[in-house]
């Protein structure tokens, strides 16, 4: 009951490799031939089938491949990399000497920004304007500075992502998610 690796092999339906007729050569002949199969994807197995490429060819080609798309995915993170510190950078520049964070601020303007409630301290009369469209509120360096509203938008056109604040006054209010339609009650709903 028990086949050889080489009997369960054909069972599956692999065929055997042909041999090779060996004919008496030179040596120097036998030398040229080799490498002249070698060359052309023939092992000792004999002959390799036209349009068959060699496995390590294949290994090779697959390795090139690999590097070559590696090679390009670096080269775009370091694109990515780039245009990221240039875009900080003008943002330091726009935003140079117009932050108008107050030292003696005491009131906390609460706000939603990148998932999580934040928080800037601002002066009765910066909350009034934020809340009015006036102020808005960008974040640069790990700080919030509140800043002009078209300052604001300026920073959001060079940095996508630094708005953490901008309230739009002609926007409607939507303080309470049932007043959306989709929620209502109906009339004839009977509990």
């Amino acid at each position: 009951m028990s086949n050889s690796l080489r009997d369960q092999l054909l069972q599956l339906g692999f065929k055997p490799s042909p041999k090779a007729k060996e004919r008496p050569r030179q040596e120097g002949a036998r030398k040229d031939g080799d490498r002249k199969r070698r060359g052309t994807g023939q092992g000792k197995g004999g002959a390799a089938r036209e349009g068959e490429m060699d496995l390590g060819k294949a290994y090779a080609l697959r390795q090139q491949a690999e590097k070559e798309e590696r090679r390009r995915a670096e080269q775009a993170r370091q694109e990515q990399a780039r245009l990221k510190r240039e875009a900080k950078q003008k943002l330091a520049q726009l935003l140079e000497g117009k932050a108008r964070n107050a030292p003696e601020a005491e009131l906390p303007r609460h706000f939603e920004f990148a998932g999580k409630i934040r928080r800037v301290y601002v002066t009765e009369a910066q909350f009034k304007a934020i809340n009015a469209g006036e102020l808005g509120v960008v974040q640069h360096a790990g700080r919030y500075l509140v800043v002009d509203a078209a300052v604001a938008r300026e920073a959001a056109a060079v940095m996508p992502g630094s708005l953490a604040l901008l309230v739009d006054p002609d926007a409607p209010e939507g303080g309470d998610e049932y007043s959306d339609p989709r929620y209502r009650v109906p009339d004839d709903l009977v509990w």
